[in-house]
């Protein structure tokens, strides 16, 4: 059974810091992509940032590029968010996501974790 994990989220003022952690497991995760999304209340799920397998290449939306760092340790199978000068606006739960290297989807996806951030 395939399942990501995700944890590290809480409540933290404007400024701050957190970091997100999400252990995949249930499969070979070689040759897939790892990202990171948020919905925030009352609005659509987005994209936050992703890593892909081999080079480790990183892409960032453009409201948390130079804050947030995405890594991964695959000797862990763990994906990291770092997430630096955290702003009210980041507030949302945030969700580990897995698919595919050569594709746009993703078919595996964790339950959350809560991240608020008061001014």
């Amino acid at each position: 059974q395939v399942q990501l994990v995700e944890s590290g989220g809480g409540s933290v003022q404007a400024g701050g810091s957190l970091r997100l952690s999400c252990v995949y497991s249930g499969r070979s995760f070689s040759d897939y992509r790892m990202g990171w999304f948020r919905q925030a209340p009352g609005k659509e799920r987005e994209f936050v940032a992703h890593i892909t397998w081999g080079e480790h290449s990183t892409y960032y939306t453009d409201s948390v590029k130079g804050r947030f760092t995405i890594s991964r340790d695959s000797a862990k199978n763990t994906v990291y968010l770092e997430m630096n000068n955290l702003k009210v606006e980041d507030t949302a739960v945030y969700y580990c996501a897995s698919g595919p290297s050569l594709t746009s989807r993703y078919d595996y996806w964790g339950q959350g974790t809560q991240v608020t951030v008061s001014s």
